[in-house]
């Protein structure tokens, strides 16, 4: 069971999710890194509430759009090259909370070809809006 679902701050929400997003990043700290780009998963979930998500018209206009994930994203990467995933996963993070229908937003990243024995390397954050900025 996710940890999201037994927080009672999201129980009226709806979890909007990318996958698997996997484009060339300009990111890291050692020589090979700084080279060239490198692959970089990213696995986003946005939350937002029911009363922010639920189309009554089924129009695009009515929910929070997918395209946004991945344009905050692109935006971020286009910018230019970051040291580290954390720095990363924090800046894209509060990008996407600050979107006014989103309540909650977790992001992870990965990076698949770092170690030959093993999957991935990653790194994670989960940041809830406060009462104050949800308002």
């Amino acid at each position: 069971m996710s940890v999201w679902t037994l927080d009672p701050r999201l129980a009226d929400c709806r979890r909007l999710f990318l996958a698997g997003y996997t484009p060339s990043v300009r990111i890291g700290i050692h020589d090979f890194e700084l080279d060239a780009p490198q692959r970089l998963r990213f696995d986003v979930d946005l939350f937002v509430p029911l009363a922010h998500s639920t189309p009554r018209a089924d129009r695009i206009d009515e929910v929070v759009d997918y395209d946004f994930i991945r344009s905050v994203i692109q935006a971020r990467v286009a910018r230019g090259h970051v040291s580290l995933q954390e720095t990363l996963c924090d800046e894209i993070a509060a990008e996407l909370l600050s979107h006014p229908q989103v309540r909650a937003v977790r992001v992870a990243t990965a990076k698949p070809d770092v170690y030959p024995d093993s999957e991935a390397v990653g790194v994670e954050v989960f940041h809830i809006k406060s009462e104050r900025a949800a308002g």
